[in-house]
């Protein structure tokens, strides 16, 4: 993490502006609170990807909420490509300033520099891959996968810079790191997945509750408790153990998958203040 809060902070003086890649289904947790104090306030693209798996509604109210804060977003879903061809008219209105500079110049045309960021397995790989319209960048359903800095030009004019997926040394409450852990952004293998699954379920069982029902048979209540939930999943899938006793290890592994791949649904697991 230090490494690339160092890249972050040492190559900004090279971009005209930082585009953070952020979970549409978590679109305050992915948002790193560090990188306003290391991108030295370079003008921010918010790209909220895997808007595919996130609530619509709740989707447009992020963007909402995001403008009338005065940052610029766009929506994307890099495994179909909807919302990218947004991208870069969304970098030339939030550059428009530094262009219309360029011409004045008489420098039309000039390359703009972008430095892309963003947590682990949030999509920034994928992202550069739609852009470029081939496979430029290692791209895997997975934290961890750019290991350095890696410049990549494109056609449209612009020069990406995509840096590792980086989360911030403490987070503020245990309810961030949870949103982080149900999207993937923090490996499994450091984790209690039983527990985690639980939480989630209890998560689901207040603001999807319809959802439950449909894919588990469950009908979860406000209060819910998210192990007894997991448990009566894994008797209506016929996830047992000798005697009869539920497999929740296995039920908690298929729920994760599920909700991460978005065959559970479209969740988003915040809503704005």
């Amino acid at each position: 993490m230090a490494k690339t809060r160092r890249i972050i902070a040492e190559h900004c003086r090279l971009v005209d502006a930082v585009c953070e890649v952020v979970d549409a289904r978590i679109p305050l947790a992915s948002r790193n609170p560090e990188l306003p104090a290391l991108s030295g306030g370079k003008p921010c693209l918010l790209v909220l990807n895997r808007a595919d798996q996130a609530d619509a509604a709740a989707c447009a109210r992020w963007t909402d909420h995001y403008r009338a804060r005065g940052l610029l977003s766009v929506e994307t879903d890099c495994r179909s490509g909807a919302g990218v061809d947004r991208f870069l008219p969304a970098v030339r209105t939030l550059l428009r300033e530094k262009i219309e500079a360029y011409r004045a110049r008489g420098q039309v045309g000039r390359t703009l520099r972008l430095m892309i960021v963003g947590i682990p397995n949030v999509g920034k790989s994928s992202l550069i891959n739609r852009l470029a319209g081939r496979r430029a960048a290692a791209a895997e359903d997975r934290p961890g996968v750019t290991r350095g800095k890696q410049w990549y030009r494109l056609a449209q004019g612009l020069e990406l810079l995509d840096t590792p997926g980086v989360l911030w040394p403490k987070f503020e409450d245990e309810q961030t790191g949870l949103l982080l852990a149900y999207t993937g952004a923090i490996r499994d293998d450091i984790l209690d997945t039983e527990t985690l699954a639980a939480r989630l379920m209890e998560l689901l069982g207040r603001r999807y509750p319809e959802a439950l029902t449909a894919r588990y048979k469950l009908t979860p209540g406000p209060e819910s408790d998210g192990f007894a939930l997991l448990e009566e999943a894994a008797r209506r899938r016929g996830f047992l153990v000798s005697g009869g006793v539920p497999d929740t290890e296995r039920m908690a592994s298929t729920l994760l998958d599920e909700y991460r791949s978005g065959r559970l649904g479209r969740f988003t697991l915040e809503e704005p203040e």
